[in-house]
């Protein structure tokens, strides 16, 4: 398989543009050049990192030339992917090993300004001036190389459709968790879905198929699609750009009519979710993972973690930089459930002492 990966300049003006012609003609990621030396200019990058991240479906990563860690940190925390790393920088071998061991193997990539036989998977391309990248796929195909395509397990004719051959689809955020909404899909919806990688349903009431964010930009993109024990109901966990439900909400569901006292006290689902990954982590260890190198590592490495992010917050809130601070109090929120999954302390347990406290 080769991958292609469409680089863009984060200073190119109409960079929204360019990035949704890169999806729309094939590109399997991308990658963005930034390596501001003004502080402004720094910030400006990471902002616009975090709207990229909320808009693309696809994979992205960053150059960021001799950047530091705490560099490369700030950046992973916008929603990038992975950091490329220049491999002929005097400290590369220092900063993609430390890098790595903090942050995870499948987040630091290395960069070689001539991509030679260890890259032969990749091809790169200047997204500025590639033209057509389905053009580029066709030809790749012609020539005897595999593209990897979204595709099907199942066929839709082995679902258990309606009377009239449509199939519920139950759509969820695939980080937060949140049911956004209910749709139905026939097979040509099915179909569609799988081939562009874009939730598309039909209309019952308009007798007609769409694709979800056509009209409002609010597309969601497949992360999984999954069918029931019964086939007759699928599941689809999407990235989703803006909100679901065409009230402005977040999901369609946003009407209580039981209240559970006890999931209103505990509405921290983001905790919650970052708990239950970290627990994962413990119970089935990943090649790689930064969690599980703490884990190994023990109390006490994790312990004097906590302190180091414990002292970056301190360090930032006396700087009065508000956008460094949330990032540092992420960190140490992080550290926190590290060590509450290891105590086996849950965040139930902390918001009910907090409760009782009231």
């Amino acid at each position: 398989m080769k991958t292609i990966i469409a680089y863009i300049d984060l200073n190119e003006n109409n960079i929204n543009d360019i990035i949704n012609k890169c999806i729309e003609d094939g590109a399997d990621e991308l990658m963005f050049f930034d390596s501001p030396k003004d502080e402004s200019k720094r910030r400006h990058s990471l902002e616009l990192l975090q709207k990229i991240a909320a808009m693309v479906s696809i994979p992205f990563g960053v150059y960021l030339g001799d950047k530091t860690l705490e560099e490369i940190k700030y950046t992973l925390y916008t929603g990038v992917n992975f950091c490329y790393i220049e491999n002929d920088r005097q400290d590369a071998s220092f900063i993609i090993d430390k890098a790595r061991k903090r942050f995870g193997e499948n987040k630091i990539r290395i960069y070689m300004k001539d991509f030679g036989s260890e890259n032969l998977d990749f091809i790169f391309i200047k997204a500025v001036d590639s033209g057509n990248i389905k053009s580029l796929k066709q030809n790749i195909v012609q020539n005897g190389d595999e593209i990897m395509e979204k595709k099907s397990t199942i066929n839709f004719k082995d679902c258990k459709t309606d009377s009239n051959g449509l199939i519920p689809v139950v759509v969820q955020d695939y980080k937060t968790k949140n049911i956004l909404m209910l749709a139905y899909m026939n097979e040509e919806a099915f179909n569609k879905t799988v081939e562009t990688g874009k939730m598309t349903y039909y209309s019952r009431s308009r007798q007609a198929l769409w694709i979800k964010g056509e009209t409002s930009g609010h597309f969601q993109f497949v992360k999984n699609l999954y069918i029931d024990c019964d086939s007759d109901t699928l599941l689809a966990k999407v990235k989703q750009i803006g909100v679901a439900c065409h009230t402005g909400n977040e999901s369609c569901f946003f009407t209580n009519v039981v209240e559970n006292d006890k999931e209103y006290k505990n509405s921290l689902t983001v905790l919650e979710n970052l708990y239950n990954v970290i627990e994962d982590r413990r119970v089935n260890p990943k090649e790689g993972s930064y969690t599980n190198y703490l884990f190994n590592k023990g109390l006490d490495k994790i312990l004097k973690k906590i302190g180091e992010e414990a002292t970056e917050t301190v360090i930032a809130a006396k700087n009065e930089d508000g956008y460094e601070i949330k990032y540092e109090i992420a960190d140490l929120l992080y550290h926190l459930t590290v060590l509450m999954v290891k105590q086996k302390v849950t965040w139930e347990d902390i918001m009910s002492e907090l409760a009782a406290r009231e």
